[in-house]
């Protein structure tokens, strides 16, 4: 291939990319790399042909389009080719290259081999399941994490570990500490824990409080319906303050966890007043 046609093909790649047309444009970056993988340039047509395939969800190809990028790159200094490579490993389960690309970004890990699970905070998930819920996650490494809400979305579960995209899409702001919105790449590892439904009379908020409290220390979830918010699309891709908060009185709560467990804390959480606490209607929604 001569270099001048090698130009010609990494304009229509950019054409194609600015069309959003990713696979044509991934195809034409990769002609054109096959006969010139080192030139100064080519380190931007790897990341660009492996982000294509990022956006197209072809974790093997952006895996392997996005090492020869990383390779390319300078290392500690937050580029991005790291960053995406750290996410296709992490997909691929190969952990020694999602460990060192991490640290190629400039993020300090805990040493270790295998999965990483070293405390990156807290902070939601919006789940691409077309209904747009964002649920709360645990994050194990900075990109997968583990939800610890119970998700009101059918098929989702309390427990189950996603991987997110790495660029925020809104905030939520508790108790003056503010939380990136993530959007969801895929559901990594599912739940083994059932959804289930529950009518709940509670007389005072701490009761309320009480019963979430005793699910969480269970390693459950309990998601009570006063604590849902509906928002809008502009909202939820925004910065949105909310309190962390329940209200008391009757009303649904959904729990994460086996139903044999759920009874027997449901009872025990009754049992520990002697009024102003009662449920009913257990049931199994997922």
């Amino acid at each position: 291939m001569e270099k001048s046609e090698a130009r010609e093909l990494i304009e229509q790649a950019r054409a194609a990319w600015d069309a959003e047309e990713w696979l044509c444009a991934a195809e034409l970056y990769e002609r054109v790399l096959a006969h010139f993988p080192d030139l100064e340039a080519s380190a931007a047509w790897w990341y660009d042909a492996a982000l294509a395939h990022k956006f197209l969800r072809n974790w093997a190809k952006a895996y392997e389009l996005g090492r020869e990028a990383a390779a390319r790159s300078p290392r500690g200094e937050g580029d991005p080719a790291y960053w995406n490579l750290g996410v296709a490993a992490t997909i691929q389960r190969d952990w020694a290259t999602a460990r060192d690309a991490w640290t190629g970004f400039g993020i300090r890990l805990r040493d270790g081999e295998g999965p990483i699970d070293d405390g990156f905070g807290y902070a939601c998930v919006r789940l691409d399941t077309g209904e747009r819920e964002v649920v709360w996650i645990e994050r194990l490494c900075p990109t997968r994490g583990r939800v610890v809400s119970v998700p009101v979305t059918g098929g989702r579960r309390y427990g189950e570990i996603v991987v997110h995209d790495g660029e925020p899409k809104g905030e939520r702001v508790v108790e003056g500490s503010t939380y990136p919105v993530f959007e969801e790449l895929l559901l990594f590892e599912a739940s083994e824990l059932p959804t289930l439904e529950v009518t709940v009379a509670a007389g005072e908020t701490a009761d309320l409080e009480a019963l979430v409290e005793l699910f969480t220390d269970h390693g459950f979830g309990a998601e009570p319906a006063s604590s849902v918010r509906v928002l809008c699309a502009c909202c939820s891709e925004g910065t949105h303050t909310q309190e962390r908060s329940v209200e008391a009185g009757a009303q649904q709560v959904s729990l994460g966890a086996p139903e044999g467990e759920a009874r027997r804390l449901l009872e025990r959480w009754a049992g520990e007043a002697e009024t102003g606490r009662s449920w009913s209607g257990l049931a199994a929604v997922g």
